[in-house]
């Protein structure tokens, strides 16, 4: 069994364990304490995508939504620069989702 695996048939086992009203205050802490873990780290690779985005939007003085929709539609080259803008463009909209899926848990 892959790690991957092994993580959600662990995760599947304590929900399961939850649901039959088995939760305790040390699975509650763990939990939020792991999801706070992971919205720091998924703050800090934001920061780390808008500063390389932000050279990219300084030196061709367009914001990365503009530029993705040209590079998208084709108006634009494939030049080794607009491939690297759109990569760390595509991470960080992944981010954005992400972040906001951490942040939903703050509220509840």
């Amino acid at each position: 069994m892959s790690i991957p695996s092994q993580v959600l048939a662990k995760l599947k086992i304590l929900e399961t364990l939850y649901h039959q009203g088995k939760s305790n205050d040390l699975i509650n802490q763990t939990l939020d304490k792991i999801i706070s873990q992971e919205l720091a780290e998924s703050r800090q690779k934001n920061q780390e995508f808008e500063a390389e985005m932000q050279i990219f939007e300084q030196q061709y003085q367009m914001s990365s939504a503009e530029f993705s929709q040209l590079f998208h539609s084709g108006k634009l080259g494939d030049q080794i620069d607009f491939v690297e803008w759109n990569a760390f463009y595509q991470m960080w909209t992944t981010l954005q989702e992400q972040i906001q899926l951490l942040q939903s848990t703050e509220n509840l």
